[in-house]
């Protein structure tokens, strides 16, 4: 933290030129107790002066640093607010002076968090104590060169500070604590499936590893991993009690993430018919390409479809937008833009190829598509599509109404 900036002498003589003689001395013996550390005694003087003339921004400033010294950063945060407000015609650096003050007394009250693994959790405990705080995404933190190449809590709390006095940081979308409760179940499922599809590979790479060549019947689509499949992998022969058990291993772990995952499903079905999702849920079904567990996913993640002002606003959330460098009359739309939500994106990929099947004016559009590009590029655009259906359906409370072709 910065000592005094400002001379004395310059605020004596806005003090002095005023007549007001009084003022002058208590703001004078006001600094004369900062320099004993006897903040107390500094802040009464201060508040002497304001008293007598409440719209010198000096003396709020002044106030806000003896605050801030005795680590009453609410007050400081307070003072330091009303010094800004109170700058009639108010001198660049002396406000760059009181902002650097407001952003340090911000960061070391925890006003500022940064979005990361610890979820929201921080956010609300100072919500719940009074403070005002904020939580950015990392990834609009302004950040100069030289600090991409060296990561630490110093410098991230240096550029946060130096982001709050610039007025450059902007609080994102903080989900209630039932909302990321009920995203955690959702998020949870996906995870398993993951996993699940990890366990299989798994599976078959052991049986490889053992030289184990899996039966052609089973290698057909919807085969695979059937009961039948699953009777044939507890009766294969290994040369060895070891591989034996390793494979019994596997198939064990196999079954106990099959078992979690029903119990996933069955517990987003009762979900999904509670009063915050049946009629959002019913809403986005009637789109074609949404099932359940992608609606879910979608209304956990989204939370509140009034806080997007417009469709394009929710693409560019998810990430269903081109990069943009363009210069002058070059114009520089490129792919699509490599920031999103990568869960959202997924799902709405997944329920464009659903769509282009079950919707004809969808299968329409991707054909068309499809003479220009080649059909991983001609799905997203399908895909930015049914964001614009999802946007109208939610925001407007009515039900999608499929196209006619003729």
């Amino acid at each position: 933290m910065r000592k005094e900036v400002l001379a004395v002498g310059c605020a004596l003589m806005v003090f002095c030129g005023c007549g007001k003689n009084n003022a002058a001395q208590h703001y004078e013996s006001g600094w004369a107790a900062m320099e004993k550390k006897d903040y107390t005694t500094a802040v009464n003087e201060f508040q002497q002066v304001i008293d007598q003339n409440s719209r010198l921004a000096e003396s709020y400033r002044a106030e806000g640093i003896a605050y801030y010294s005795e680590k009453a950063y609410p007050e400081a945060i307070a003072a330091f607010s009303r010094s800004l407000n109170n700058m009639d015609d108010p001198d660049k650096e002396f406000k760059k002076d009181v902002q650097f003050y407001l952003a340090q007394a911000r960061m070391d009250y925890g006003e500022v968090d940064k979005a990361g693994f610890c979820g929201f959790w921080i956010h609300e405990r100072l919500t719940a104590l009074g403070i005002d705080n904020i939580v950015v995404n990392p990834a609009d933190v302004p950040t100069k060169s030289s600090e991409k190449l060296r990561k630490s809590d110093a410098v991230d709390s240096g550029k946060l500070a130096r982001g709050l006095r610039a007025n450059e940081l902007k609080g994102i979308y903080t989900p209630d604590s039932v909302s990321l409760e009920m995203r955690s179940l959702i998020r949870l499922k996906n995870s398993i499936t993951k996993d699940t599809t990890r366990q299989k590979n798994r599976i078959k790479s052991q049986l490889r590893y053992l030289g184990i060549g899996i039966p052609q019947e089973f290698l057909e689509p919807f085969s695979n991993w059937s009961k039948r499949f699953f009777a044939w992998l507890k009766e294969v022969e290994t040369l060895t009690p070891s591989g034996r058990q390793a494979l019994d291993i596997q198939i064990r772990h196999w079954e106990e993430l099959r078992r979690q995952k029903l119990e996933m499903t069955r517990a987003l079905r009762t979900l999904a018919k509670t009063d915050r999702f049946r009629e959002p849920l019913r809403l986005i079904m009637s789109i074609p390409g949404f099932g359940q567990a992608t609606g879910m996913a979608f209304l956990s993640e989204i939370c509140d479809i009034t806080r997007f002002r417009n469709a394009e606003q929710l693409a560019a959330y998810i990430g269903m937008i081109p990069m943009c460098h363009s210069s002058g009359e070059k114009d520089g739309t490129g792919d699509i833009t490599l920031r999103k939500h990568a869960v959202m994106r997924c799902n709405l990929i997944e329920a464009a190829w659903v769509a282009v099947r079950q919707d004809p004016a969808m299968n329409l559009f991707f054909t068309e598509q499809c003479k220009r590009m080649p059909k991983s590029k001609a799905i997203v655009k399908v895909a930015r599509k049914l964001v614009n259906r999802l946007y109208f359906v939610l925001k407007h409370q009515t039900e999608y109404v499929n196209s006619v072709v003729s």
